[in-house]
């Protein structure tokens, strides 16, 4: 094997799970900032009014384009939309200099 692509997909597969660490970071702090916050909210006044839910909330649409965007979960594009998208661009960009 070929010693860049060993290193290419080494890198690759550091970069997915750089990835995927802080995606585990940012939910562990959600989870933790949240209950934080709900047990701040019950102390002060019980539950008479959850305002701690106005921030769950916000920050869970941040959370859940996280997630979309580290488990390649694009239901607008697919999986591999833009590794796919990249080749068909080169390709024609390789066909307009052939007839060049």
């Amino acid at each position: 094997m070929d010693f860049n692509t060993n290193e290419s997909k080494y890198i690759k597969a550091k970069e997915r799970v750089d990835e995927l660490k802080k995606f585990y970071g940012n939910l562990t702090s959600y989870v933790l900032v949240i209950s934080g916050l709900a047990a701040v909210n019950y102390w002060i006044n019980g539950w008479s009014y959850m305002w701690f839910l106005w921030a769950a909330f916000g920050w869970g649409i941040g959370l859940f384009f996280h997630a979309i965007n580290t488990f390649r979960i694009n239901p607008f594009f697919g999986k591999n939309w833009e590794e796919r998208k990249i080749k068909e661009l080169m390709d024609k960009d390789k066909n307009e200099r052939k007839w060049q």
